[in-house]
């Protein structure tokens, strides 16, 4: 019964070490106080509750909803797997007060999670989430809970298909119908996740073809480490994308809240690119006009198209508790982060991955190019650019003494590139001369120390990052 601490994302485990249903219930009880003590007058407070495909996530989800219902909450509980953008839709839909959402979604097949949603459909903002772990129960409190049959025929818990509301809002935000007739040929690697069937529903039964992989219910994600949607974990994808001679592979991530995507060529593009070209397609294609919203770890891209198309950028820290409130301030048409994880104005201030492939889909279409012909496009907008990130396991009881070595890094010099400056908004930011960056910060997620780099000088990619390793060394 360790101490349960929110992170980026609410809080994740190992499960049957740390995560267990004893915890799952405190932190459900500390949503619950939190709910019920930022409830509207007059309106009686309600909470959707989905989850993933991960081990025993329904029995979890199930477990959570006793005790919201013996607090007298309702409860809209998913009736399956849901991804992560269709509970976040359901709760504007139903008029709920938040959500939760039990999955670990990139994770290890060991791990699972319990992420929380406010009223918006989009993540709790940092306050928030300190007053829900605020409200945990000690590990020695009793727990309320309601009976789940009981609570049924009570309609304190009532289960519910929440996709009908979500898909005619997708449909209002892109065309189906031109992708459908487009004659395309689309892999698509749902990574045994929550985003399996929606894009064959939604793109398929037209002349474009869409063959999907890792579509079933697998919690050991075979053929991938985990399932985050960047190599070697896309591998399968990419490779059955160039063997059959298709145009491009739509990758969704675990919950399907994440976007991965491939070439003609099998050939990865990376979440910076992505970014650009989502932002792109928007300015170029789409012709909207509107903010830009970017956590500090992502592409430098978007501050120079912003300048070619008068719209503002706004950084953040790292995290969709940081994205989704200024998504919401500055009514952006677009709010994004390194990981592969967009939000779009006219939805909910969530990452949603199948939206983001349509929209690379439509981009196709409008232009009549391939994903590589895009790519080139982007660049020539705003010049190459390029990026890569390692993941390095680190000691807990030693991130005290990274964070301390890196206050007090001041190198003149990373990768042989002048150091114009330092953002220690969120970890430990060095910005280089030719308009790059290295980032050095800790996972919120997981026990890893995150060393990314982007810069237009694809030589220097490796040397900037082994510069990092070093200047983290303790």
């Amino acid at each position: 019964m360790s101490d349960i601490k929110f992170g980026t994302d609410g809080w994740r485990g190992r499960i049957a070490e740390d995560y267990t249903f004893a915890n799952v219930r405190r932190c459900a009880q500390g949503f619950a106080t939190y709910i019920l003590s930022t409830a509207r007058k007059g309106r009686k407070p309600s909470v959707v509750i989905g989850y993933d495909k991960r081990f025993q996530s329904e029995d979890f989800a199930a477990a959570a909803a006793e005790v919201l219902a013996a607090n007298g909450i309702k409860v809209w509980l998913t009736q399956g797997a849901t991804p992560t953008p269709v509970i976040a839709y359901a709760v504007v839909a139903q008029g709920a007060s938040g959500a939760i959402n039990i999955t670990a979604s990139h994770n290890p097949p060991h791990d699972n999670g319990f992420k929380v949603r406010g009223r918006t459909g989009g993540a709790v903002d940092p306050e928030g989430l300190q007053q829900i772990e605020a409200n945990i129960p000690p590990a020695d409190a009793a727990i309320p809970t309601l009976d789940f049959d009981l609570a049924c025929k009570k309609r304190l818990i009532e289960l519910f298909d929440p996709s009908s509301e979500y898909v005619a809002n997708i449909k209002k935000l892109v065309a189906l119908k031109p992708i459908k007739d487009a004659g395309l040929k689309i892999v698509v690697d749902a990574m045994w996740g929550n985003g399996a069937g929606w894009l064959p529903r939604l793109i398929g039964g037209g002349a474009t073809a869409v063959h999907e992989i890792h579509n079933t219910r697998n919690p050991l994600f075979p053929e991938m480490h985990r399932p985050e949607p960047i190599p070697p974990n896309v591998d399968v994808g990419l490779r059955t994308t160039k063997q059959l001679g298709y145009d491009a592979c739509c990758i969704t991530d675990g919950d399907a809240d994440r976007c991965g995507f491939g070439d003609e060529k099998g050939q990865f593009v990376n979440q910076l690119q992505v970014y650009g070209l989502l932002a792109l397609y928007l300015l170029a294609v789409r012709e909207v006009r509107g903010p830009i919203v970017k956590t500090l770890s992502t592409t430098s891209m978007l501050e120079k198209l912003g300048k070619l198309y008068n719209v503002p950028v706004y950084e953040t820290g790292v995290g969709f508790k940081y994205v989704a409130p200024k998504m919401l301030e500055t009514n952006a048409m677009i709010g994004g982060e390194e990981s592969g994880g967009f939000a779009f104005g006219g939805h909910v201030p969530e990452r949603d991955g199948i939206l983001a492939n349509l929209f690379l889909l439509d981009f196709m279409v409008q232009t009549g190019k391939k994903p590589s012909q895009l790519v080139e496009m982007l660049f020539e907008k705003v010049g190459p650019h390029y990026y890569s990130r390692i993941d390095t396991p680190i000691d807990p009881h030693k991130r005290e003494a990274i964070k301390a070595k890196l206050n007090d890094a001041q190198p003149s010099r990373i990768g042989g590139l002048r150091v114009v400056g330092k953002n220690t908004t969120d970890g430990y930011k060095f910005l280089l001369e030719d308009g790059g960056w290295l980032l050095i910060r800790m996972s919120g997620t997981e026990p890893l120390m995150r060393i990314y780099t982007e810069t237009t000088r694809k030589k220097l990619v490796q040397p900037i990052l082994a510069d990092g390793a070093k200047l983290a060394k303790v």
